[in-house]
Parts: C-alpha cells; sequence; structure tokens
C-alpha cells in the first residue's frame, strides 16, 4: 500500500533533486491516508467498473500535457461556462460538500454535476503543462512545489442572476468549512494538521478581487477572516509568497491562475476518515466521467 502524504524528509530528498528550491514538505495527515477506505466500498456495477478501468488502463498511453481545466465542467452539457474554485485543506471531502450544494440547486442529473478536484492558485507548470500529485515520480510537476494549492472548482450558469444565486450557495458551502482557531486567532480549516502552501485558503474567481462576485464573498464571509488578494504562489529564496496562514482566504484571479484538473483516483473520494456512500465514490464517478468531465490527465494514476 502506497504510504501516506510523502513524509518531510522524502520531500526533503525530492526538493534536493529539483532545480527549485522549495521548502520541506509538512507532514501531516495525508488525503491519501483514506485511500483503502474506497477499496471496500464492495465491488462496482458493470458500468462503473468498466469505465473506471478505461480512465486508469488510458493512463498507460503516452503522456499528454495536462491543460487548463482540460474537461471543463458544464451544467448544461454544452460549452464553457463560467467557473470558481474553492481550496481549504485536502480536496477529497471538500468535493462532495460542494457537490451536495449542487444538487440542493437543482443540479440532481450527474451529467449536471461540475465540482471537481484540482490544483490552482500556482504561477508555474511542469514540463509539457503538467500539474501533478506527489505520486507523478518527476518532482517537477509536483503542485505544490509548483506553487499551487488543492481546490474543488465548481462550475456557474451563464446567466448573471443564477450565477450569482449559485455563487452565494458555494461561498456559503466554503465558509461553512472553518472552526475556530484555538485562543483566538480566528478561524482555521477542519483538517489544520494538514498544513502548508499546498492547502492554503484559496478562492478563485475571474477578475479575482475585481470580479463582481467578489461583494458576495464578503457577504459570505461571516466568521470575518482576511480577504487577501493574492497574484498566486510560488517559491522566492525557498519560501511562499502565498503561504498557509490562519484566517487568511487568498483571492487569485482565475482567469490568470488557471484550474488544473487532478487525476481521475482522486476524484469522487472518500474523506479523510471517512467513507462515503458508494453511491457517490463508484456510481456519480462513474457517470460523471461516461460524460467526459474526468479522465486521464497525463500525471500518473495510482489505482487506489
Amino acid at each position: 500500500m502506497l504510504s501516506a502524504r510523502p513524509t518531510a524528509g522524502r520531500a526533503a530528498g525530492l526538493a534536493g533533486r529539483s532545480a527549485a528550491r522549495v521548502p520541506p514538505r509538512s507532514a501531516g495527515v495525508a488525503c491519501a491516508a483514506a485511500g483503502r477506505q474506497q477499496q471496500q466500498q464492495g465491488a462496482a456495477s458493470p458500468l462503473a467498473a468498466g469505465v473506471l478501468a478505461a480512465l486508469l488502463l488510458g493512463s498507460g498511453a503516452p503522456a499528454v500535457a495536462a491543460a487548463p481545466d482540460a474537461a471543463g465542467p458544464s451544467t448544461s452539457g454544452g460549452g464553457a461556462v463560467p467557473t470558481v474554485y474553492f481550496g481549504n485543506g485536502c480536496f477529497w471531502g471538500r468535493q462532495k460538500e460542494f457537490v451536495d450544494a449542487e444538487r440542493t440547486l437543482g443540479r440532481t442529473d450527474p451529467a449536471a454535476i461540475s465540482a471537481l478536484v484540482g490544483y490552482a492558485g500556482g504561477r508555474q507548470v511542469g514540463p509539457d503543462g503538467k500539474v501533478c500529485y506527489y505520486y507523478n515520480g518527476d518532482p517537477r510537476t509536483i503542485y505544490e512545489r509548483l506553487g499551487h494549492a488543492e481546490v474543488v472548482q465548481v462550475a456557474l450558469s451563464d446567466e448573471d442572476a443564477a450565477a450569482q444565486q449559485e455563487f452565494r450557495q458555494f461561498a456559503r458551502t466554503y465558509f461553512d468549512q472553518f472552526q475556530a482557531a484555538p485562543r483566538g486567532r480566528g478561524m482555521m480549516r477542519l483538517d489544520p494538521q494538514d498544513a502548508g502552501p499546498g492547502y492554503r485558503n484559496v478562492v478563485g474567481l475571474p477578475g479575482g478581487v475585481a470580479s463582481p462576485l467578489f461583494p458576495l464573498l464578503r457577504e459570505a464571509n461571516v466568521h470575518g477572516m482576511e480577504l487577501r488578494e493574492g497574484q498566486g504562489n510560488l517559491y522566492a529564496a525557498g519560501r511562499p509568497v502565498e503561504g498557509d496562514e490562519i484566517n487568511v482566504v487568498w483571492v487569485v484571479d482565475s482567469a490568470q491562475l488557471p484550474f488544473y484538473r487532478a487525476e481521475a483516483y482522486h476524484q469522487f473520494h472518500n474523506g479523510l476518515g471517512k467513507a462515503f456512500p458508494a453511491a457517490y465514490t463508484r456510481d456519480l464517478k462513474a457517470a460523471v466521467a461516461a460524460a467526459g468531465k474526468i479522465g486521464p490527465t497525463g500525471c500518473l494514476e495510482v489505482p487506489f
């Protein structure tokens, strides 16, 4: 079984082989720690098994460059629609909460589900445009080293009034994912043990703080967290320019800092220490894959 997140020592080893100097990876409970739970969900239906097998076997083909939002979400099955992204810790459980939010908006057809996990908020990409998880093998493609954070992207309607209603729901869902920090230091994530720039709080809006959605984000910020304008993270002298800070949410321009969809094995996963129903981890994942929204990214797929 693969280990959980790479240890600090392992991350330091990767850093030593990279041209860019970054600090050792923070140790903590990993998203990957819950991987074995998904294997215990039971046998997949024939449709789910066939689709997911195609996803994993597809990664054995020649690698293709990861493109921003390579399988762009759509609420209607049509063309590209406006998207936003939210990050605050491990993206596994967060995706489930955004899927639930979509369903409250009436998106009950699997083809209408847009919430996907991925990487965003960094200024750099790896060779061939790849942005990948740690298990890809090439340290130059690792998302955190490239300045990115784990995020969930969701699609909005192309009609302004509907988009605002949807964004309000997504923003409320986001700020519900925080808890009070000890000693009155403000608000922190529900999984504060997952620390480091790859887990930082970040929201991507088209236009950033100049977006017409930004006032709605402030309205939803019931905890009074600092909404700090960001320009995208990278490492300067080994330190992140936009790091992981308690009670701070970086707000960036998603048009300038696009979303890179994560590997298929990260999509519709169990949460940290929490197993979700097979209807979510297996059946919904297969339906979304069949709709062409998830699949090979050019990064290594790990079947766990």
